[in-house]
């Protein structure tokens, strides 16, 4: 795959800059950026928000500017994005800043550990290579390598060429009917759920969701309580049954830490005892544990599948690998949906004859 990166990884751009280097935005993952910038000797002079939101504090010790008064100050700057977005609005606005000025959204990990660096593609270009060939159509393929190249260079125009609007992917896809059996894992709130019955008009024939967090659990209780045949798991999805530990409570993000809060969680094998007809998995990095933990339930029943792609580094890699190793029939997709940084790339396959 190293042959189709088109630019300059965006690490070593930082590294050989003399132009001003800003933040764009607060919170943990400003908070992850300073630490790699920190990791490969590279300061950045100034934080910005919004203009709409400033209002006279400060963060890692720095006074909040205006993205107006950045301009004033610098005139010819990088500006590095440090929050994730999706809203039509916030997005519009990343496309002008964009054409403003030098513009990067860095890729730092979710899950696991280690930059998404040009080195790290050429070590797994193999790996690479072997997924991209999986891919059954030449958007899966062309969207592939545009984040790919994000990845690699921060770039954001390569997301905005490859975005895909959620409603043409059950449109094209995955066509959901009113009879399918779905197993959400990380199901937070019941917003995917939501997302689902509002393509099949709010009809299903049952659905399972886990959701590991209890904050989160007591949500998705709550905002399902009007659904009939629906079986709530306080459960993470994995490959067998374990108690593993959670970093945090009540966060969309919440993810496995060893110094944290004791969870329960179970493989789909072997908690649904019933026919699958469509299983959708994001579910913070764990999602090549889950697929292990339903291989048996897939083999039976072949549902559509429905997996995030994001969280790790090698999940563009693993996961459609191990979608064909359960059943080489499923044709695979990769759809990458409105969203910077490259969240919400996800694969979907069906089976031949099913799409």
């Amino acid at each position: 795959m190293t042959e189709y990166i088109k630019d300059i990884p965006l690490w070593d751009r930082l590294r050989s800059t003399d132009k001003p280097i800003v933040l764009y935005g607060m919170g943990n993952g400003a908070d992850m950026i300073i630490e790699v910038l920190d990791s490969i000797g590279v300061q950045y002079r100034d934080v910005f928000a919004s203009d709409g939101f400033v209002r006279g504090h400060s963060f890692h010790g720095k006074k909040v500017l205006t993205y107006s008064e950045i301009k004033e100050k610098y005139g010819d700057f990088i500006t590095l994005m440090t929050f994730a977005v999706h809203d039509a609005p916030t997005l519009e606005r990343v496309k002008e800043m964009s054409a403003e000025c030098e513009f990067y959204s860095p890729t730092v990990p979710i899950a696991g550990k280690g930059l998404f660096t040009f080195d790290y593609l050429k070590e797994h270009n193999g790996d690479f290579d072997r997924a991209y060939n999986i891919l059954c159509d030449e958007k899966s393929k062309s969207d592939f390598t545009d984040v790919l190249n994000f990845k690699i260079s921060g770039k954001t125009d390569y997301l905005f060429r490859s975005m895909y609007e959620k409603e043409r992917l059950y449109e094209d896809i995955l066509h959901l009917s009113d009879e399918e059996v779905i197993v959400d894992l990380g199901a937070y709130d019941g917003d995917t759920i939501r997302e689902f019955l509002s393509v099949t008009g709010g009809k299903y024939k049952k659905i399972y969701a886990f959701e590991p967090d209890e904050k989160n659990f007591r949500k998705l209780t709550r905002k399902t309580e009007a659904l009939d045949n629906i079986e709530r798991y306080n459960l993470g999805a994995w490959d067998k049954k374990e108690t593993l530990f959670f970093a945090k409570k009540g966060a969309r993000s919440s993810r496995k830490d060893e110094y944290g809060i004791p969870v329960n969680f179970d493989s789909v094998d072997n908690v649904v005892k019933d026919e699958v007809t469509f299983l959708k998995m994001d579910i913070e990095g764990a999602e090549a544990k889950a697929l292990d933990g339903a291989g048996e339930t897939i083999k039976k029943y072949l549902p559509k599948l429905y997996v995030c792609a994001y969280h790790r580094n090698e999940d563009m890699y693993v996961l459609p690998q191990k979608i064909k190793d359960i059943d080489s029939r499923y044709n695979v997709f990769f759809r990458h949906h409105p969203y910077i940084p490259a969240w919400e790339s996800n694969f979907y396959a069906v089976i031949n004859g099913n799409k």
